[in-house]
């Protein structure tokens, strides 16, 4: 929990700030020297503020330190001091500035409780062997998390990149020319496969040819590959989607076992799955994530939203009882990492929070973390423009509630369980 402090300077602001970290000095500091340990205390989406910006205002940690509680010594105190320098305009503006203190300090906090879960997921596994993880798609939203995630407990990532000129402990790969050296993945434990084309999109028919091979291809790439290695990682997880389910299921509890339904998303998800065949046959373990609606400031579903919604004029995308079966972006980095580092969870999994809500209760959560209105549907039509019919039916207007028990038992724990704990976390609120 937060202990107020602040302060001003001429021209610019100092803002400093005192979390209570329920873990030992020395397990913080650890942490906090890793790498990932930054990007786990950054909200995603503050990165694309700040390239928004431009350089027109600067900010920098001038200090971070950690020390015991004296009431607790396996108790953390963490002390942050930012300094931030402000425009002209900004720096003689007391609104401006008050407001720009009041949004720091709602970092800081979103970077406490960062820390404070990070480490308690890493705690749970502290007697596991460390891992070289290889992730493709390593430079997307949830890569960029799970390699922060396993940076900072203690793991090694490699990422695999395309170009003809890999970095230091980076993998060249080529999907679309079948290029992948087995060579390249000696020495790693696990491969966690991320990469494809955003479904974000209009679903042209060449769009949907270019979603389905960056999967499918991909997918069988890597399986191959592993599957023949002799010494090779002996676990793979790749990622999935509840759309295996088709769009519309009212009424229906989901599960793992429950049979594909029809559409684009579900013919999609069949054949990505069926891609892991081969590394399975090998005797490989092999897990897919079948991911739901991601929450998250930094891109997902939710971010086109945030405009309409922030100016009061925002609210539901499809029919009020139509259930939506969400995560957040970081319980879906905790889960990967969850199951990557497992010894037997294999098999589609449902990365979902346990417990989905409807679009009305959704909206209305989102309203009351926004401090904004909720109450204007947005019309069928508007979605239909922008993706096409399709796309709209399958994406904005699905109606899918997901059970989240295989994923629990397989080790998962949510931080964010329901929608407005999950909401005030990715929205720092």
């Amino acid at each position: 929990m937060p202990l107020p402090a602040g302060g001003r300077t001429l021209g610019g602001m100092r803002i400093e700030a005192t979390h209570r970290i329920p873990h030992p000095p020395a397990v913080v500091s650890a942490w906090l020297e890793r790498p990932g340990a930054r990007v786990r205390m950054t909200p995603p989406g503050m990165a694309a503020l700040d390239a928004r910006l431009d350089g027109r205002w600067r900010s920098r940690w001038h200090a971070q330190h950690a020390e015991a509680d004296p009431a607790d010594p396996a108790v953390t105190l963490l002390h942050d001091e930012l300094e931030i320098a402000l425009p002209g305009p900004l720096a003689r503006s007391g609104t401006a500035g008050r407001a720009l203190e009041e949004r720091t300090h709602r970092l800081l906090d979103f970077g406490a409780r960062q820390l404070q879960a990070d480490l308690t997921h890493h705690a749970a596994r502290a007697r596991a062997p460390r891992r070289t993880v290889a992730i493709t798609g390593a430079s997307g939203l949830v890569g960029t998390q799970l390699a922060a995630l396993l940076e900072s407990g203690g793991h090694t990532v490699r990422r695999l990149v395309r170009g003809d000129r890999p970095g230091s402990g980076e993998i060249r790969w080529d999907p679309r020319a079948g290029e992948l050296d087995p060579r390249d993945l000696e020495g790693v434990d696990v491969v966690v496969h991320l990469a494809g084309r955003s479904i974000a999109t209009r679903w042209t028919a060449a769009a949907k040819r270019e979603i389905r091979d960056s999967r499918v291809e991909g997918t069988a790439l890597i399986a191959r590959t592993l599957a023949g290695m002799t010494n090779g990682p002996r676990t793979l997880v790749t990622a999935s989607a509840i759309g295996v389910y088709g769009p519309q299921r009212p009424g229906e509890l989901l599960t793992e076992e429950d049979s594909a339904g029809t559409g684009f998303l579900a013919d999609l998800v069949r054949d990505w799955e069926a891609a892991t065949a081969p590394a399975a046959r090998a005797g490989l373990r092999v897990a897919q994530l079948r991911t739901g609606v991601v929450l998250s400031d930094g891109g997902g579903s939710l971010l086109p939203q945030l405009p309409l919604l922030l100016a009061g004029v925002g609210g539901r995308l499809a029919p009020p009882d139509a259930v939506t079966s969400w995560i957040t972006l970081d319980d879906l980095a905790r889960a990967y990492a969850t199951i990557a580092l497992a010894s037997s969870a294999e098999g589609p999994l449902n990365a979902v929070a346990p417990h989905p809500v409807t679009q009305e209760e959704l909206v209305r959560a989102l309203g009351r973390t926004l401090h904004r209105p909720a109450v204007v549907p947005v019309p069928a039509a508007g979605p239909a423009l922008l993706l096409g019919a399709e796309a709209a039916r399958e994406l904005v207007r699905a109606d899918q509630r997901v059970d989240a028990t295989r994923l629990q038992e397989a080790g998962a724990r949510f931080e964010h369980p329901r929608i407005d704990e999950a909401l005030h976390h990715v929205l720092w609120r």
